[in-house]
């Protein structure tokens, strides 16, 4: 079965319920010389907003990667894989410190993943402006 793209902000009902679905994905971002650095990461996905959202401590090196990136934004990508099933959403990373913010990115982590994550006074939200998605399943 051949990978497609999808339409990051109008996604097929498969494609979302993939990524409504308990699953621990990876983000790319890229160090200051270029390679790749990839981490397991819990991600939510907002067509309707286009937004992907990781949440994670201020101090990490995946937000030090973004940051690096200035103010347009970092390219990365978000992906998850279940056997022969995966999705990947790519596009522009932003650091969100406000506390609406971090709020709703902890608030549709703790329903995708069941769990409500400890408390954090350094927790930050990454949202990835999305500007491609592709897939198998």
């Amino acid at each position: 079965m051949a990978s497609h793209p999808v339409d990051p902000r109008q996604p097929d009902a498969a494609y979302l319920s993939f990524w409504r679905e308990r699953h621990l994905c990876t983000l790319t971002t890229l160090r200051p010389d270029g390679s790749p650095h990839v981490v397991p990461v819990g991600v939510t996905y907002d067509p309707e907003a286009g937004l992907a959202r990781v949440i994670t401590n201020k101090s990490s090196r995946k937000v030090a990667h973004v940051l690096a990136a200035g103010p347009a934004g970092a390219r990365v990508a978000v992906c998850q894989v279940d056997g022969a099933r995966w999705a990947t959403l790519e596009g522009l990373a932003r650091v969100r410190t406000e506390p609406e913010r971090v709020a709703e990115a902890v608030r549709r982590y703790a329903e995708r993943y069941e769990r409500m994550p400890s408390p954090n006074p350094a927790r930050v939200a990454i949202e990835i402006e999305l500007t491609a998605a592709m897939g198998r399943g």
